[in-house]
Formats: structure tokens, C-alpha cells, sequence
């Protein structure tokens, strides 16, 4: 029983030997109550004496405490804690009331107790002998196992394999001697499988009676998040048409080579399908997709474990090869032409697409990754101009070409949006009697940087690039304009205009042509149209659709450079267009 005069002056006031205290940010004076909330005095402190209690963290704390409570001196123990930002609180006993100060320091052990307990984490105490101290619930959850169970056995027996619980009986004295906090993951064994934790360990001194160190591991489930982040690496890694590496694995790939390559060379094949636009266009994606899949297996075979593949994009391949040598890579290129040329049976259809392949090496070619890939998409193009379905190295002279048509492309765009760039000239065609009855209209680049540039020189780049179509339009409408000014005035001179394969196939050609005739007030069709055999050649069937519908307008049609291998006489009328063999240079179509 307590008797002594501090009890009692708590009890006689309070009429409770453990009153609640708090203490505020903004003031000194330490409030006492009987009830939570109700103020029934408030103590004056020293500056000193509310420093103190305000150096109180979040984790149950005590202290004693000197102050006089209505005019005697009592020695107060207060039991608390940092409650909020601005407050502070707990419980005050009488200094000799021990009954009182162990129930509330019992109080705020069962608190943190339960906090340890009910944490959303795995909380492991370990001794320097790896030992087990505490085991909280979630522990229990995961491994199936009792705390009662496992305290004072080693975490090391239980929860580790052989090898990692001797290297951690290795690192522990270390990490004990340091005491420095550390992270750490580590695979453990639970009830629901093999789950990797990530723990969080801290080191703590006991706090009282003989100072021991324990260690804290508070681990948390990481194993589904490591999936998912494995997953989106695969995602960001992976071509999802074929399975095979994609331009981010390629870049990564090629910059660990170019690192590791020491003496070694490290070359690169670029591949490109010659066939697979068509082939898509014909029977549409989802076959296209199959497609790529079978020529992306169909490499794979022809490589060497030294070899990977990695798809860039659209029908576009890579092959990076470590210890590279030129000869090895031109006959690794010369398998896979093979191997491409042969014909790919999807489902019930059978399609063939060749292929073209660029070559550059390591350090002849460049040692930089991205100037590597460019040479050897530059040898690829140069293999395209070949004839396709070759291989070609690269060479520096090459670059000389890439840099003429970057150059071109840039300022034949911007020829289009400007005036008195290009220009017409027209050649008259005198007849054997020396009449005039017609002109062919002769395209110019008149270049502010490099003066009058021959059609030649710029227009095998057009073509390929697709800048043809705006540059035929242009033409198209130029000349339109000019036959119709000569209309006007008397002169009824027909205006000839080379025609080129792309625009024999593009379905909006008719319509240019209408609407220049009409824009410019055209009486009849003033404009005849000169193909080359080769337009003829590449797609019968849509020059023969393309020169009746020239026909309806008016126009008429010429064959040029023609007859070396094959031309076409045209019967109209009722009849469709038929072809026949024969032996002269030049035919013209006339209604």
C-alpha cells in the first residue's frame, strides 16, 4: 500500500494516484487532469524542466520530474510521449509509487508491443548469435511458425539455405561492430511459396541492465513487385510481333559489346525485307505479323551462339555479332539471303520476300553504337540499289551518297514551297516538214545554293522518297497553265510530260490532272503523257487502267526509251487494251 505524502497529494486532488499530464508547444505550464481533456491545474516550468519533457519522441519515454504542486514539493515520474506536433502527454505517478509507475510503463509497452506485433511488415529481433528475440504476427503468417516456437533458436537454421547462413554468421559481427543501418534482399522460404523480402535492418542498444545490441529486421514483401517490374522490363526489352529483341535491347546490347569488346571486333548486319510491304498490303496485318514471326525464326537458325537478333521495326532486322570478323559476316549474310529467298508457306498461301543486308564492323566502321548502326544501314541501302537481295559492306564513300540525299531532301521540300525554284523549259518538236505542233515540257531545279540542277541529278531521288507525287503535281498543274496562256492566244501546241511509274499507280493522278484542266480553263486536253517502258513492265494492269482514263480526258500517251526488250501496241474502242510483241522503238497512243 502506498503511504507516501506524494500519493497522497495526487490522490486527494486528483482522486487518482495517476493523473494525466500534457504539456503544449506554445507554453511552459504543464497541465494536470483527472480526466483526458480536462484541465484541473496548470504548473509553472522552468525553461529547463519543458526543454525536457519537449525532447520527447513518438516512442514511450520517462523521466522525474521536481515541482511544487499546491504549495508542498512533490517528485513527480511521468510516463509519455510525443502525441502530436504541437503537444505532448502521458501519466504522472508519485515518485515512490512503484505499483503506479509500472502500470504505466506496462501501458506503454503493451503499446509498443502492439505496435511491433501488428506491424504491416516482418519485424525479426536477432541477438549478435543471430538468435530470435521477437517474431512478430505477420512473421508467424508467413512462415506458419509460432514466435513461441522459434524464440532463441537461430534465424539463420531456420529461414536460410546452407550457404547464406554461413556468410551471414560471417557479416553479422561486421555489421554489429559498425552498426550501420543496411537493406538487404534475400529469398525466403515461406507457406506460400519462396517470397523475396526486402529488409530494412537497424541496430538498437537494450536500454537497460546489461547493454546488448539487438538487431532489427523489418522485411516487407517484395516478390509481386519484382515481378511486375520484371515484366516491364521484359515489355520494354521484347518485339511483341516476334519475341525477339527490340531496338531498346539492341541499343543496350550494342553499348555493352562496343565496352567489353577488349581486342575483338563486334559487327552488325542490317537486314531488310525486299518484298513485305507488298506482301502486307496484299493480305492485310494479322498475316504480315505471321510473316514476320517465320523470318525472324527462319535467321535465328542461321546464327551462331556469338550472334543476336533483334527486330528495329517494321520488316527492318539486326544482327550484332561478338568476335566478328568481315569475311564471317558477309558468309553469315549470304545463309540468311539464302535462306530468305527460299519461299514461306502461312496457313494455305505461299509468299517469298527477299532480302537486302548491310555490313559494318567494329573499330573499321566506327566504335561509336549509333554511328555503327547507321553505316550499316547505309550498306544496306546501297545493297538495295543493287538489285536487292545482295549484302554489301560499307565503305566511307557511302556516307557521301547518305549526306547528297539528306541534302536533296531537305531543299527539293523546300523547292516545293517556294517559288521560282523549279522551272519548266520547253522543247519544241518539229516535224519533218518543220512545223511546230507540240512541246515537251523540261523540269529544272533552279538551286540558290548550287544554280541549275538537271532533272537526273534529283529526280531518282524523288521517286524513291515518294517526293514525286508533289513534284508530278506541280509539273502537272505548271504546264496546264502555260498550254492554256498559248490556248488563249491561237496557239493549240500540245505539252508532252514524262510520267514516272509511282504516279502511273496513284489512284489521285486523274484528279490532279482534272483539276489543273479546270482550274486553269482548259478547252479540251492540251497535255500529252510520255511513259517508259519500265512503268509498263513493273504493272501491266494499272498502266493499261491508267492510259484509258488519260484517253477519256483527252490526253494522249507516248512510249519513250521503249522497245529494247518489249512494247505494247493498244487497241481501243470496245475492246480492252491488249498486247502484243513487235519491233519498233516508239509507239504513241492517240484516240
Amino acid at each position: 500500500m502506498v503511504d507516501s505524502q506524494d500519493a497522497s497529494l495526487l490522490y486527494l486532488h486528483f482522486g487518482t494516484p495517476r493523473p494525466y499530464w500534457r504539456l503544449g508547444s506554445d507554453s511552459n505550464a504543464l497541465e494536470l487532469s483527472a480526466e483526458k481533456g480536462v484541465v484541473n491545474i496548470a504548473i509553472s516550468l522552468t525553461q529547463w524542466q519543458a526543454g525536457k519533457i519537449r525532447q520527447l519522441t513518438g516512442i514511450t519515454s520517462s523521466f522525474t520530474l521536481d515541482i511544487t504542486l499546491f504549495g508542498s514539493p512533490a517528485r513527480l515520474y511521468l510516463v509519455g510521449r510525443k502525441i502530436d506536433s504541437k503537444a505532448w502527454a502521458g501519466t504522472a505517478s508519485a515518485y515512490q509509487d512503484t505499483e503506479s509507475v509500472a502500470h504505466d510503463l506496462e501501458v506503454g509497452l503493451t503499446f509498443a508491443e502492439q505496435v511491433v506485433s501488428e506491424a504491416n511488415s516482418v519485424i525479426v529481433i536477432i541477438d549478435q548469435e543471430g538468435k530470435i528475440h521477437r517474431f512478430n504476427r505477420l512473421s508467424e503468417e508467413y512462415t506458419g511458425l509460432r514466435e513461441e516456437d522459434v524464440i532463441g533458436r537461430s534465424a539463420y537454421d531456420l529461414f536460410m539455405s546452407m550457404e547464406e547462413g554461413l556468410a551471414s554468421r560471417q557479416n553479422i559481427n561486421g555489421f554489429f561492430q559498425h552498426q550501420q543501418s543496411y537493406e538487404v534482399e534475400r529469398w525466403i522460404n515461406t507457406v506460400k511459396g519462396q517470397r523475396l523480402f526486402l529488409f530494412r535492418n537497424k541496430f538498437v542498444h537494450s536500454g537497460s541492465g546489461k547493454q546488448q545490441k539487438y538487431l532489427i529486421c523489418s522485411g516487407s514483401d517484395i516478390t509481386d513487385e519484382r515481378k511486375a517490374q520484371e515484366r516491364l522490363r521484359v515489355l520494354a526489352n521484347t518485339d511483341l510481333v516476334t519475341g525477339f529483341a527490340n531496338r531498346n535491347a539492341l541499343q543496350e546490347s550494342l553499348a555493352r559489346a562496343l565496352i567489353e569488346r577488349g581486342e575483338n571486333n563486334v559487327g552488325l548486319i542490317y537486314l531488310d525485307l525486299d518484298n513485305f510491304k507488298k506482301v502486307n498490303d496484299a493480305y492485310g496485318h494479322m498475316f504480315g505479323d505471321h510473316l514476320l514471326r517465320a523470318v525472324s525464326d527462319a535467321i535465328q537458325d542461321c546464327l551462331s551462339p556469338n550472334d543476336k537478333l533483334a527486330r528495329l521495326g517494321g520488316d527492318e532486322f539486326i544482327i550484332l555479332s561478338t568476335h566478328a570478323e568481315i569475311k564471317a559476316l558477309e558468309a553469315l549474310s549470304q545463309r540468311v539471303l539464302r535462306r530468305l529467298s527460299l519461299p514461306f508457306r502461312i496457313g494455305l498461301i505461299e509468299v517469298y520476300t527477299g532480302c537486302s543486308a548491310g555490313i559494318a564492323i567494329c573499330p573499321e566502321h566506327g566504335t561509336d553504337g549509333d554511328i555503327l548502326l547507321q553505316n550499316a544501314d547505309t550498306a544496306m541501302y546501297a545493297a538495295k540499289e543493287k538489285g536487292k537481295n545482295v549484302h554489301c559492306v560499307f565503305s566511307p564513300e557511302m556516307n557521301e551518297k547518305a549526306s547528297e540525299y539528306m541534302w536533296l531532301d531537305t531543299h527539293l521540300r523546300k523547292a516545293l514551297s517556294e517559288k521560282d525554284q523549279l522551272v519548266l523549259h520547253y522543247q519544241p518538236k518539229v516535224s519533218l516538214y518543220g512545223t511546230v505542233q507540240s512541246v515537251e515540257a523540261l523540269l529544272r531545279w533552279n538551286s540558290p545554293e548550287r544554280g541549275l540542277i538537271q532533272p537526273q541529278s534529283f529526280i531518282p531521288y524523288a521517286e524513291e522518297s515518294g517526293l514525286i507525287t508533289p513534284v508530278g503535281k506541280w509539273v502537272i498543274e505548271t504546264a496546264t497553265r502555260q498550254a492554256t496562256e498559248w490556248q488563249k492566244k491561237g496557239l493549240n501546241l500540245r505539252v508532252a510530260v514524262n510520267l514516272s511509274g509511282r504516279q502511273l499507280n496513284n489512284s489521285s493522278f486523274i484528279t490532279t490532272l482534272s483539276d489543273a484542266m479546270k482550274n486553269a480553263g482548259m478547252k479540251g486536253c492540251l497535255l500529252d503523257f510520255e511513259l517508259t517502258e519500265s512503268c509498263l513492265v513493273e504493272d501491266e494492269g494499272a498502266a493499261i487502267t491508267m492510259i484509258n482514263q488519260l484517253h477519256k480526258l483527252g490526253a494522249q500517251v507516248h512510249l519513250d526509251d521503249f522497245g529494247y526488250r518489249l512494247f505494247f501496241t493498244v487497241t481501243t474502242g470496245e475492246n480492252p487494251p491488249r498486247l502484243h510483241q513487235a519491233g519498233s522503238k516508239l509507239y504513241s497512243w492517240n484516240q
